[in-house]
């Protein structure tokens, strides 16, 4: 008998490692479950069974590791079937056990995803009983005692989920220290039919909600070695594109470094000016630093080019507007066109000429007009007309 049970014990772990490769792993919250069973047991070697019959109710909490292996820890309750005050209490004994669980059905035809509709359930342990009342048949009352129990669970597993638990399960459980003597002591430890119960219980278990969604194991979606293959392939590929991406980028990131400094070397060039003297007109408007509005004493040389273009009725005028190299580029820019425009709405407004016969340009900034910085803030005029 022993060795039958490490044997049970052997199998139990060997399956639990067969499934665990199967199944996604869980927490350590995951496959509880919690259940009440109910039933009756008599002494084994007594063959007025009907007479000796006892009801027994318990307990039981247990947590599956893989859907072949699992543990469960179980109080039991004995009661007698004479009066309680015969037997000096209501309840005759109590047992509770550690027990292993293997699901044969699971072991032996594997686990599909979810509980089969009915399946096949062992279980085994070790416990410790306690008799209770001054009827028992010990030398001294009250006596504790090892127990170990082996029973199989035929289980059906209902609702939609296959979260609730129906099992039958027949069981023999013996006092494995025997009748003790008159000293009190058991005689030794050993598996004797003469000192067992055997019993039917009917049980109802809870499985609780699991982390996987759902309130049993679920299968690992597991990939065989030629995808894993490909895949690791594919990213390979990816790797290396990813490498000519960056290979390009840096080389991008080089030419463009390049042209801006190329711009800069431009922008830092000098503005040329092309001057035709014989195209010049000789007034000019003077303005103050900063400024685009003209000043009154300026007027005199708009006037001037005012009157040649009236003496002139086809004579056309080109405005260009310049100022000193103070400021930053782009406000010098704005500030040399704006200065050929008011030059421009002058002769329009003031003087009546036609304004199709006006054009204007701002030239920037520039130092090479005079070797005075105020003369450099000018607009000048310059004859388009051949």
């Amino acid at each position: 008998m022993k060795k039958l049970f490490l044997m049970l014990a052997v199998a139990a772990l060997s399956a639990q490692a067969i499934s665990a490769q199967t199944v996604l792993e869980s927490k350590l919250t995951d496959n509880w479950f919690i259940g009440v069973n109910g039933g009756v047991s008599a002494p084994a070697k007594n063959y007025k069974v009907m007479k000796n019959i006892n009801p027994q109710a318990g307990l039981r909490v247990g947590r599956w590791f893989t859907p072949v292996f699992g543990v469960a820890a179980e109080g039991t309750a004995y009661f007698g079937n004479k009066p309680a005050a015969s037997l000096g209490t209501f309840v005759r004994c109590t047992n509770v056990s550690l027990l292993g669980m293997t699901n044969f059905s699971n072991w032996f035809g594997g686990y599909k995803g979810e509980p089969r509709f009915f399946e096949v359930i062992g279980v085994y342990g070790l416990g410790w009983g306690h008799v209770w009342g001054t009827k028992s048949n010990h030398p001294k009352d009250n006596s504790n005692w090892l127990s170990s129990k082996l029973g199989i669970d035929f289980a059906f597993n209902l609702g939609a989920a296959k979260a609730w638990q129906i099992y039958v399960e027949p069981n023999i459980v013996f006092n494995m220290e025997g009748a003790m003597n008159a000293s009190g002591f058991a005689h030794k430890v050993s598996y004797n039919i003469n000192d067992a119960g055997i019993g039917v219980l009917v049980g109802v278990n809870y499985k609780f909600a699991n982390s996987n969604g759902t309130h049993n194991f679920k299968i690992a979606e597991l990939r065989d070695q030629a995808e894993i293959d490909g895949l690791n392939a594919k990213i390979n590929e990816l790797r290396a594109d990813n490498a000519a991406k960056d290979g390009k980028i840096a080389a991008d990131a080089a030419t463009i470094a390049d042209l801006k400094k190329k711009l800069a070397d431009c922008e830092s060039r000098p503005v040329q000016v092309v001057e035709k003297k014989e195209a010049f007109l000789q007034p000019h408007v003077i303005f103050r630093q900063g400024k685009s509005t003209i000043d009154a004493a300026q007027y005199a040389s708009i006037e001037m080019i005012a009157k040649y273009m009236k003496n002139h009725s086809d004579a056309k005028v080109k405005v260009v507007g310049y100022a000193s190299p103070e400021g930053s580029k782009e406000f010098n820019q704005k500030l040399s066109e704006k200065r050929a425009e008011a030059v421009k709405k002058a002769l329009i407004k003031k003087y009546k000429i036609a304004a199709d016969r006006i054009t204007v340009e701002g030239l920037g900034a520039t130092d090479k007009l005079s070797d005075e910085r105020d003369f450099n803030r000018v607009a000048m005029f310059i004859d388009t007309t051949k």
